[in-house]
């Protein structure tokens, strides 16, 4: 067995949230009010804070079969990383879980975006969810890939 360790680091997802969510609202050229309507600010983060743990939660519902431990790192209450620790057949190539963390952090991503697009942007929710979704459809594949195995000649 493999056992391999993926993170996700809250702050680092808001920021991407916010510079995702003010270029929607600057793109928006027919709606004057869409950037200030869209753009995520501090004044929001209760709200995001609801959607992390709402991605958290949808993440470690699809690892279960491979989950060791699953921690939500505090400060203050409040969760500043998800990290999950699986166990994966000796199979699985190592060399995937460099980008299984890389689309793990696109998933919390477009999660929150599309939750967000919901109270704020409602014509742009089918693809951000689609987005996650499809993202997640990849962080799957990439779980479930297995080595082919190596053939041994006889000596």
């Amino acid at each position: 067995m493999v056992n391999i360790t993926l993170t996700v680091d809250k702050a680092a997802v808001y920021e991407e949230v916010a510079k995702t969510t003010s270029y929607i609202g600057q793109k928006m050229d027919d709606d004057a009010t869409a950037y200030d309507r869209i753009f995520t600010t501090d004044e929001n983060q209760e709200v995001l804070e609801r959607f992390w743990v709402e991605a958290c939660n949808a993440a470690t519902e699809q690892f279960k079969p491979f989950i060791i431990t699953v921690s939500r790192n505090t400060e203050d209450g409040k969760e500043d990383t998800f990290t999950v620790e699986m166990e994966m057949s000796s199979k699985y190539d190592i060399n995937l879980t460099s980008g299984i963390n890389t689309s793990l952090f696109s998933y919390f991503v477009s999660y929150i975006v599309a939750r967000w697009n919901q109270f704020t942007n409602k014509k742009e929710v089918d693809t951000y969810v689609g987005d996650a979704a499809s993202i997640m459809d990849d962080i799957m594949r990439k779980i479930y890939w297995r080595k082919k195995p190596v053939r041994v000649a006889p000596a």
